[in-house]
């Protein structure tokens, strides 16, 4: 007669045995999906089915806990009916066993589903669940998210998956965490870029306006006095500014078109000189001395700007034949250097006629502080300048300090 009986149930003597190798599949499965899984909520809900059968439930979800850390929110379900999951899609951190695995950071159970009942006002929990199981998704003793396992009258979860579900909640639980830090993480990036696009609008087509604007004021005075003299040089000059203003425009736009290459930042400055060539009709070298680039995103993005505004200021003003582009790593300092053939540094110039390259300069040097390095621009003795971009090697002395540890 064929036993239609649950073995996780049924059996505990003979569980064990059979559980112990599922359960070295499922953390080895868990473990190599961390490291591949960008999606940790796609993670967790592939997970779910895995925990019902483990249990021999009937049904499950599994939630996260909100930013604010008040509420649980639904992320997948199976076997529940699409009107208890709409209804249960956000609830208080608080509510029933999962308040209670989220205090007792431990798997919880909860044999009476009454006030299950009375909150979701579903009849799935007086016929079909008559248990429900808690288990907490933890790091450092902080629940990040639950699974909630539903069970049949008579079904219970044995010990050794207990200790199996605790060894998949601190897996799991560090996935959330890095989930969060990683959202935290691009936010401040986020938040940075824009406040630099803020600034650097600010700085170059906003001022460039307000000088047209100035102008406007005495051109307008100067055609109510019929000073026609006078009048034709500040036409001259709001013209000359508004010129400016669509040429910053146009880089503005072209710089956060550009993307950096995903293959990383020697990639990217290879393609950045590539259409230099093209734009400015002058030759370009990139001569990469770092046989190991080991720079965050963040960093590589600054670094890419920064050499990306270089050469816009070397097409509108150096009139260069020739750019060399170096990279290179000295005693724990990254050196970067974009050196051309130009007019060199004049001493001085038009107002309106270098707005913009100095407001580029500021801004460069906004980028340098935000990579904790410097930037210097310069005079070369055979003539030209030289922008020069001095920064620590922060994520290798962490690796190092790391290893040493």
């Amino acid at each position: 007669m064929k036993d239609n009986t649950h073995p996780l149930v049924q059996h505990p003597a003979r569980d064990a045995a059979e559980v112990s190798i599922p359960a070295l599949r499922v953390l080895s499965e868990i473990t190599t999906s961390l490291s591949t899984d960008a999606n940790v909520e796609q993670l967790l809900g592939r997970f779910l089915s895995t925990m019902i059968r483990l249990a021999g439930a009937q049904g499950g979800a599994v939630r996260v806990i909100t930013d604010d850390r008040t509420h649980l929110r639904l992320i997948a379900s199976v076997g529940l009916p699409p009107d208890l999951v709409e209804h249960e899609h956000l609830v208080s951190v608080d509510c029933g066993v999962c308040g209670k695995a989220a205090r007792e950071v431990s798997v919880s159970s909860w044999n009476n589903v009454a006030y299950c009942k009375r909150q979701a006002n579903d009849p799935y929990f007086s016929g079909t669940c008559s248990t429900v199981v808690a288990v907490p998704l933890m790091h450092k003793n902080q629940v990040m998210g639950v699974y909630n396992l539903f069970l049949e009258e008579g079904h219970v979860v044995p010990e050794d998956v207990r200790l199996l579900f605790r060894s998949i909640s601190e897996h799991l639980g560090i996935a959330l965490e890095n989930a969060r830090l990683t959202r935290e993480n691009m936010r401040i990036s986020l938040m940075n870029e824009r406040q630099m696009l803020a600034n650097q609008i600010h700085d170059s087509l906003a001022q460039t306006l307000a000088y047209a604007k100035m102008r406007l004021t005495v051109l307008s005075d100067a055609m109510r006095h019929e000073d026609y003299a006078k009048a034709n040089r500040f036409l001259g000059d709001v013209e000359e500014a508004v010129d400016l203003a669509y040429a910053d425009l146009r880089d503005l736009i072209t710089q956060y078109r550009d993307r950096i290459n995903p293959r990383g930042l020697v990639p990217a400055i290879q393609e950045l000189a590539k259409g230099f060539r093209k734009k400015a009709n002058a030759d370009v070298d990139f001569l990469n001395l770092v046989q190991d680039v080991t720079l965050t995103p963040d960093e590589e993005i600054q670094v890419f700007h920064i050499i990306q505004e270089s050469l816009y200021n070397i097409a509108k003003h150096a009139r260069a034949r020739h750019v060399v582009i170096t990279f290179d790593l000295e005693n724990g300092q990254y050196i970067v250097n974009v050196a051309d053939d130009g007019v060199g540094v004049q001493k001085k110039h038009d107002e309106s006629s270098t707005l913009g390259k100095s407001f580029g300069l500021t801004i460069m040097r906004e980028r340098a502080a935000r990579l904790n390095g410097k930037l210097v621009v310069e005079s070369r003795p055979a003539g030209g300048t030289v922008v020069r971009l001095v920064f620590p090697q922060r994520a290798a002395s962490h690796q190092n300090s790391e290893h040493a540890a």
